[in-house]
């Protein structure tokens, strides 16, 4: 059985920084493609940011970039993401998603093609 677990979340002050981290167990990832949404209720999901294991290696969305950094342990087969700079807007439920493919980079954006999901983890930016 599959499982994504994420860890990190929080409550963090407009400006500072936090860490998710996103283990896998059940299965390796380590030539597919792990990544992180995020959703705040009433509205999509949005893409964050992705890591192509095998070859391709980070994507980001506009607005996480230069702020947030994507990262892995292959060893421990866990995917994290380094969130600096944090914004108001950045309140969410960040949720890993991860698939066995290498996707191409026009196709990590979707959510569609992943095929695992964890739980997710709030990060809540106060001013």
């Amino acid at each position: 059985q599959v499982q994504l677990v994420e860890s990190g979340g929080g409550l963090v002050q407009a400006g500072g920084s936090l860490r998710l981290s996103c283990a896998a167990s059940g299965r390796t990832f380590s030539s597919g493609t792990m990544g992180w949404f995020r959703q705040v209720v009433g509205k999509e999901r949005e893409f964050v940011a992705v890591f192509r294991w095998s070859g391709g290696g980070p994507s980001y969305a506009d607005a996480v970039k230069g702020r947030f950094t994507i990262s892995r342990d292959s060893a421990k087969n866990t995917v994290y993401l380094q969130m600096t700079n944090l914004q108001l807007a950045d309140t969410a439920v960040y949720y890993c998603a991860a698939t066995t493919s290498r996707l191409i980079l026009s196709r990590v954006w979707n959510g569609e093609n992943y095929d695992y999901w964890g739980q997710g983890t709030q990060v809540t930016v106060s001013s």
